[in-house]
């Protein structure tokens, strides 16, 4: 075991040296790194392999990666950078435009608008571009590009010398090389042979490949995190392992000698790497599996420690900046656990009279979540508990979708209807990744909330490491399963006969979605209710209608077509069975007006317009509508605003008003009607802002005042002048980013709240 060992010290002295660098100073680590050349020349004697290793990489991480971090530290451009100059740098990409997700707001659709690509300068410097999606999403890496943009200081622990921000396209745009032309080309043809397959499955299929996540939904990326399956969207050791051994598989059968079998598949290797470019843990697996290969080349014993030991020496004195990349950590700790704990823990399984086969299925997803939880709870602040099981179930259909998206992808120039059809046989496969990925993100509790950052990651670690004490020792082995069958004997009952969430009786939910709206409306029907805008994202307003039990909805009403009201609206309707969807008369703006019929017509669920004065009745809830009048609305905010829909809602808790986002416009209006807006509950309007006038607030007189709002918005919602108005009128005042998912339930003396986790009985 000592042999396999010697490298490992070396590793771990590189990395910790380009940690202690990026996360300190420069000096930091020159001095970390010599101080653990001369602990390695002291000890040589005793452990001459592992200290000569020590001894040698020590000084050369010390100066080399001492050097790179002062280097980046000292550029003319991070001065630049420190002003916020304006320029125009020449570059040449290193890596694929990555996209930059959004969550909409107001006329701006949500989604990817902007792309983020690192480059390097003529002087080996290396900078960010945060550039338009549009401009600059098809460059490929190699190209030498010019553009002229604002530079702002890059994040303390990177090697990135500043982030150049560009609004236009590049002024100058080089060629890029063939062999990236012809990897674009390839990963062009996955995409179009994925096409025919459903809207999640043609995005992930090319995620799963070659990492390529453009065509990845929000929501189905949401998922595969909160079911602990999101190193299925990023390329890894696993997709380099699957191909090579499917090569290797071939030449065998083909009776390819142990050099044949090798090059065939460092040529697989070589070539899958230009495939999916050039990503931290692509280049983790690819100088790992060289390793692993030579070694079969010389005919040595191939031992995975070592060739893992050697890559992270290797690749971190190569590019420092991965030492604090939280992919490449979570691929080499995930690859540790395989080797040093997956075969111990099927041998013992085995010992216990487990087959093999489920032994060993067993064991390898449990290792690689068990180990890398402090890693995922410290960078996400959450840790999954349905990940071993999704895992579990996932992992015999990875490697056919993998081979059958490589094999797309090169016949895709070859014969573009071979590619359609192994995309179409591993359609299933990724249709089933989809399904368990839905199924474990849905299960209640499946991810709680954990500390985050670096704190985060060591607390999770204290607790493996005393439940691995616990388990160690019989007699408080069997205290602890005593304590744990207890507490479910306890607890589980008590959580049967008085659950938390849904409280029993509600009428009104105000669902937190983050900076957007959306309201769940109880009617008399088991599993029925009727919900007012869609929040911005699809996970958030799913979740809370699952945790409703909300399973029918016989009418969505959007109160206006901007982005955080209508973002969740095509999972709504695929979720949820949906009667139709309600708009006003505004079509504003148009983007968002054509999006929404086209999701509707895709579900197969009519549109219709409210109209004010229109009243619409369900057994427990009437809703009357009460604006806007008809007529022409402009593309302006403010104008979409005050054309959103207003309804009164009767509910078994009280009156409720819901305004949507209008503003002092719109309130003038229905002042000027007369219209009868006294409420006992108001959804206050655009999120708390404060454009809510005086006179508006006294008319509404509410009990209680919900509002929607994102937490850390940079809108500065709520108003605290809007509050302190609601509260001298006597509201009490309720915000999605600090109570949550809110309910309002009757009660003997008007309504009653409860926020989602509350105990029993909290008002």
């Amino acid at each position: 075991m000592r042999s396999r060992l010697h490298l490992v010290p070396a590793a771990l002295v590189v990395w910790s040296t380009a940690l202690v660098g990026l996360l300190w100073t420069w000096w930091a680590a020159a001095a970390l790194g010599v101080l653990a050349g001369l602990l390695g020349a002291a000890a040589h004697r005793r452990c001459a392999p592992a200290a000569v290793a020590v001894m040698v990489t020590g000084p050369v991480a010390a100066c080399w990666i001492g050097f790179q971090v002062h280097q980046s530290t000292h550029h003319p451009l991070r001065a630049q950078a420190e002003r916020g100059a304006s320029t125009t740098v020449h570059f040449e990409l290193v890596d694929r435009p990555h996209p930059l997700r959004t969550t909409g707001f107001g006329s701006r659709p949500g989604g990817v608008d902007s792309v983020v690509v690192r480059a390097e300068l003529s002087d080996g410097a290396e900078i960010a571009v945060l550039a338009p999606t549009a401009a600059w999403r098809e460059l490929l890496p190699g190209q030498r590009v010019a553009a002229s943009g604002t530079l702002a200081p890059p994040l303390r622990a990177e090697l990135t010398v500043a982030v150049l921000r560009v609004r236009g396209p590049p002024l100058e745009v080089g060629r890029a090389p063939v062999w990236q032309r012809a990897a674009e080309s390839l990963r062009a043809g996955l995409r179009r042979a994925s096409e025919p397959l459903g809207p999640d499955a043609a995005g992930l299929l090319p995620a799963l490949v070659v990492g390529d996540t453009d065509g990845v939904s929000t929501r189905v990326v949401e998922e595969f995190r909160t079911a602990g399956l999101s190193h299925l969207l990023a390329v890894s050791g696993a997709n380099l392992a699957i191909l090579c051994g499917a090569v290797l598989l071939v030449l065998r059968l083909l009776r390819a000698g142990p050099r044949g079998c090798a090059a065939g598949a460092m040529a697989a290797l070589v070539g899958f790497v230009v495939l999916a470019g050039p990503e931290p843990s692509v280049l983790r697996a690819a100088v790992m599996g060289a390793v692993a290969l030579l070694a079969l080349v010389l005919g040595r014993e191939r031992s995975a420690l070592p060739a893992l030991a050697a890559a992270v020496v290797v690749l971190v004195l190569y590019d420092p900046a991965l030492a604090v990349a939280p992919g490449f950590g979570l691929s080499v700790v995930a690859t540790a656990a395989l080797v040093l704990l997956a075969p111990r823990w099927a041998a013992a399984m085995r010992d216990h009279g487990v087959p093999v086969g489920v032994a060993e299925a067993l064991a390898v997803p449990m290792a690689a979540s068990l180990a890398t939880a402090p890693l995922v709870a410290g960078i996400s602040g959450q840790v999954s508990l349905v990940a071993v099981p999704a895992n579990l179930v996932t992992g015999p259909v990875v490697a056919p979708a993998t081979v059958l998206g490589v094999a797309a992808a090169v016949l895709a120039p070859v014969h573009a209807g071979a590619a359609r059809v192994a995309a179409a046989v591993a359609g299933p496969e990724i249709e089933w990744l989809v399904l368990v990925a839905r199924t474990a993100a849905a299960v209640p509790g499946a991810a709680v909330r954990w500390p985050g950052g670096w704190g985060g990651g060591a607390l999770l670690i204290g607790v493996l490491l005393l439940a691995w004490a616990v388990l160690r020792l019989k007699r408080l082995r069997v205290l602890a399963v005593a304590a744990l069958v207890g507490a479910g004997l306890v607890l589980v009952p008590l959580e049967v006969a008085a659950p938390r969430w849904p409280v029993p009786g509600w009428s009104v939910v105000a669902c937190d979605v983050g900076q957007g709206d959306a309201v769940v409306l109880a009617t008399a029907e088991r599993d029925r209710a009727v919900l007012v805008d869609t929040g911005p994202d699809p996970v958030p307003v799913l979740a809370c209608l699952r945790g409703l039990g909300v399973r029918r909805v016989p009418l969505v009403v959007l109160s206006h077509l901007h982005a955080d009201h209508i973002g969740g609206l095509a999972a709504v309707l695929a979720e949820v069975g949906v009667g139709a969807v309600a708009v006003g008369p505004s079509r504003r703006p148009r983007w968002a007006w054509e999006e929404v019929r086209e999701r509707a017509r895709a579900a197969g669920v009519r549109v219709v317009e409210l109209v004010s004065g229109q009243r619409l009745s369900w057994p427990g809830l009437e809703l009357d509508v009460l604006g806007p009048r008809a007529g022409p609305v402009e593309d302006a905010n403010t104008a979409v605003n005050d054309a959103s829909v207003v309804l009164r809602a009767s509910t078994g808790a009280g009156r409720v008003l819901l305004t949507g986002d209008i503003e002092l416009a719109a309130q003038a209006g229905l002042l000027g009607r007369h219209a009868d807006l006294r409420a006992d509950v108001l959804k206050v309007p655009h999120h708390g802002s404060r454009y809510s006038s005086a006179a508006f607030l006294e008319a509404v007189r509410p009990k209680v005042a919900l509002i929607s709002v994102g937490a850390g918005n940079r809108y500065g919602h709520p108003s605290g002048v809007l509050l302190d108005a609601l509260a001298s009128r006597g509201a009490l005042v309720l915000r999605t980013d600090q109570d949550g998912d809110t309910a309002v339930l009757p009660g003997p003396e008007g309504p009653r709240i409860a926020r989602r986790g509350d105990p029993p009985g909290r008002n």
